[in-house]
């Protein structure tokens, strides 16, 4: 048996599970493991930022269903991690974090650079793994990519301390090890009887609707979802997290759910008779008061997270598996039963059809003044002339409802966005760990002024590997999504929402050696990001000043229903 020292066996096993690449920032208590690096085939992307690093790890998950790989130091660089892991959490990404922990003889001393990094992150992350001794540690990062990649994904902590690491000390280096965890055993296969009673009832339904969530994407199981909706002729809508499952411009696909979801989408589900859940929590933006929550309606529930399944809404056939698993299951229990043609649900559509002559994402154009809802709008539209399919990243507030609303997506895994967590700065590291996953790919940041200013130091990592990614910043100088709501239920009393004090953002991305454009004019809008995306092999940023009276409609009304919406942007 080989025999390695602590640091080169963390960097070994990396090697072994298949990681090409990874994401950090060093510092004294992972120097062995750096040093190590050095030498090994692994990549490492030097982020600006810890947390910026695991955002990068993040996106690079997200768009490859790969685990996500991070490494930085001790105390500040461990506690740097906590926001983008708390990230990865609420949005159920594979990744798995490394982080150096002081000697095992100072922890509880309160030595230099010490932080319980356990117990900071646990709230924060699936699992958690200290190594006490050298030979924990290929153990423990094998099973911590095993507990990150399967049943409700997620984040896992490896800490390890330095003297584990130490180059003097060489210990036996299992190759191959199975793994198996006594207390770790997630469902994959939905229960038999109640997947025959899943398929029943959708063939009985007459106001059916097929809700995709996050785990429809993270899952692998996009296109079994859309075999099954076409096979049953279902509605489809999607929440935030769910979008890029389902053909955004196909027929049956009505659009994203909850507080600012489509008219129609909403309608849908609030008259359905039967809905069919597929990965996802219904989580409070997307329910609205769970007591009036489509109130006619069967829930067949599918999630591989037992603990997701009736929290809020009760399900009445709850299925806990994988979900392309259950999906498929559902497929050929189907065919056993005998289905060959959807009920006739042309009532139903018809019913549809009179929601979405609602046509609520229309908005009145101002002269000479960009509306938000333009620039996603155009971009969107030569986007789709070019056959860019692009990958779009977004931060958290009025733009990233606005890509949510106003862009198509055909392929899966080509929306990023924190939807559990809602943090603002994922977007430019996120768009960097996808152009490395995906280098090929168009990638886009759509973001906004408040957001782009969180993680701006990674311009740095887009100059050091000269990426070709498109930042678009919807630069209304105000904090938007805060100031709707100071308008509409606080009087328009805009308390610490002026963002006075931004800075020249086109000059900014200049001093890192960029293109940088301001567009100003809405004549102007069509042209300009049309030469943008045309420049398919540079790295540029468009400041784009928008209209800052703008809101994201629809919106629920709080403590209503699903149709309990503002449509009108003026409405109060």
């Amino acid at each position: 048996m080989e025999k390695l020292n602590g640091a080169k066996q963390v960097v070994r096993v990396l090697e072994d599970l298949g990681v090409d690449r990874i994401f950090g920032y060093p510092g004294a208590a992972v120097t062995d493991i750096y040093d190590e690096l050095f030498d090994s085939k692994i990549a490492h992307v030097l982020a600006r930022h810890e947390q910026g690093a695991v955002h990068m790890a993040d996106g690079f998950a997200r768009c490859t269903g790969k685990v996500g790989v991070a490494l930085v130091t001790s105390g500040p660089g461990a506690t740097n991690t906590v926001t983008a892991l708390a990230t990865a959490y609420g949005d159920s990404i594979p990744l798995v974090l490394i982080t150096g922990q002081v000697s095992t003889d100072l922890i509880g001393t309160d030595a230099f650079q010490e932080v319980d990094t356990m117990g900071v992150t646990r709230p924060v992350v699936k699992y958690s793994f200290l190594c006490k001794k050298p030979e924990d540690i290929a153990k423990n990062i094998r099973k911590a990519f095993y507990i990150a990649s399967t049943g409700r994904k997620g984040p896992v902590v490896v800490d390890i301390p330095k003297n584990c690491q130490n180059r003097s000390y060489l210990f036996d280096y299992e190759k191959n090890s199975d793994i198996s965890i006594r207390s770790y055993n997630p469902t994959v296969f939905g229960h038999r009887g109640q997947v025959k009673r899943a398929a029943a009832q959708l063939t009985k339904a007459k106001q059916p609707v097929m809700l995709l969530g996050g785990g429809v994407v993270q899952g692998d199981a996009s296109e079994i979802a859309r075999k099954l909706a076409r096979r049953l002729n279902f509605p489809v809508v999607s929440t935030l997290m769910g979008i890029s499952s389902y053909p955004t411009t196909d027929r049956q696909y009505l659009g994203m759910i909850g507080m600012h979801g489509l008219y129609e989408a909403n309608e849908t589900m609030h008259n359905s008779d039967l809905i069919f859940a597929v990965g996802t929590r219904f989580a409070d933006r997307a329910t609205n008061m769970v007591a009036k929550y489509c109130p006619n309606a069967t829930v067949i529930h599918i999630d591989v997270d037992p603990a997701s399944i009736s929290k809020t809404v009760s399900a009445n056939i709850p299925i806990v598996g994988d979900a392309k698993t259950v999906l498929t299951q559902i497929d050929k229990e189907l065919d056993d039963q005998g289905q060959k043609e959807p009920n006739d649900l042309s009532l139903w559509w018809k019913q549809i059809d009179e929601f979405k002559k609602k046509d609520c994402l229309k908005y009145s154009r101002k002269d000479g003044m960009i509306r938000p809802q333009e620039v996603i709008e155009t971009i969107n539209r030569i986007s789709n002339e070019l056959k860019l399919n692009p990958v779009i990243t977004t931060d958290v507030g009025q733009h990233q409802m606005f890509s949510a609303q106003y862009f198509d997506f055909e392929t899966p895994r080509h929306f990023i966005t924190s939807g559990g967590l809602g943090t603002m700065g994922v977007g430019l590291p996120a768009a960097i760990g996808a152009k490395f996953a995906l280098p090929d790919a168009n990638v886009f940041c759509i973001t906004g002024d408040g957001s782009f200013q969180m993680n701006m130091q990674e311009l740095a990592v887009c100059r050091k590997y000269q990426l070709p990614i498109k930042v678009f910043i919807l630069d209304n100088s105000v904090l938007g999504m805060v100031r709707q709501f100071q308008t509409v239920f606080y009087k328009e009393r805009y308390s610490a929402t002026n963002l006075d004090g931004n800075p020249d953002f086109v000059k900014l991305v200049e001093a890192y050696g960029f293109k940088g454009i301001r567009i100003t004019d809405n004549d102007k809008l069509e042209s300009t990001i049309r030469d943008v995306l045309l420049a398919k092999d540079e790295f540029i940023l468009v400041d784009i000043i928008t209209d800052t009276n703008t809101k994201v409609m629809p919106w629920l009304r709080a403590n209503g229903s699903m149709i309990d919406m503002m449509l009108n942007e003026e409405e109060k």
